[in-house]
């Protein structure tokens, strides 16, 4: 009876150690595929981590995007304004070129007449005025004329060249002047140096000193003036005006201003 207890008790122990065994390969099959879950779960995490960094850094560069084309846009904004009002200066432009254009026959129909009297008028100033390079004056007059007839002369081009006529003609109010010419003195033709003090005063004498004399407005002549009084002074002008001697005081011979009509 012992016997077959003892028997009974082990076999329930190698039962009891088998079943043990069962259950801990089945929890061990649980617990790897519990572990096997986690895992894929994890993974799975992190391939979920991946995609998100993935769209931070996508999403970060497109709104870095947005703001370059936003900055681009308002740029081309004022640009745009800009070239509205550079437009706007140049139809305005185009509108008084328009204008001058279908003016342009009217112009050159009108300067050349303009010209001619200005020419006029210049050539019977020098022959009224004192003799002062009365010859060249009156050639720039000339030339000036046979330029009118050149095809190959603009209207404008013309018309500048009146103008410089008149700006030399001006020109020598503020000048003081020297040179040599023949003139006539009480019928007889003599070489003498002339003196230019603008046009105040216009004045010779001969290379001896002998003679000296002056225009004079009134007799609209050369007249003889006083070797005593002017001389001197007619001879250091000459010096001046040549720059061989300092600028000075010198006492002229003027023309008394005529009443007024």
């Amino acid at each position: 009876m012992k016997k077959q207890r003892m028997k009974a008790v082990a076999l329930s122990t190698v039962i009891s150690a088998g079943a043990l065994l069962a259950g801990a390969a089945q929890a061990d099959q649980n617990l790897n595929g519990i572990l096997s879950v986690g895992q894929t779960k994890v993974d799975a995490a992190r391939a979920s981590q991946v995609r998100i960094n993935k769209l931070q850094d996508q999403t970060a560069d497109l709104i870095s995007q947005f703001k370059t084309v936003n900055k681009q846009i308002d740029g081309l904004r004022v640009y745009n304004k800009q070239m509205e009002k550079q437009l706007s200066a140049q139809r305005a432009a185009l509108a008084e070129l328009d204008d001058a254009i279908s003016n342009v026959t009217v112009i050159q129909r009108e300067v050349p007449p303009l010209i001619i009297r200005m020419l006029d008028a210049m050539e019977q100033f020098v022959e009224l005025d004192a003799p002062y390079k009365k010859e060249l004056r009156l050639e720039r007059i000339a030339n000036q004329r046979a330029n009118l007839d050149s095809a190959k002369i603009t209207v404008a081009e013309k018309f500048r060249q009146a103008i410089e006529l008149y700006n030399i003609e001006a020109e020598y109010a503020r000048k003081v002047d020297t040179y040599t010419d023949s003139i006539n003195v009480d019928g007889q033709d003599i070489d003498v140096s002339i003196l230019a003090i603008g046009r105040v005063s216009l004045m010779f004498q001969t290379a001896d000193m002998s003679m000296t004399g002056a225009w004079d407005r009134s007799l609209n002549k050369w007249v003889v003036l006083p070797a005593d009084e002017y001389a001197a002074t007619v001879y250091n002008g000459v010096r001046m005006a040549q720059k061989k001697a300092s600028n000075g005081i010198l006492a002229l011979p003027v023309s008394a201003p005529e009443a007024a009509q």
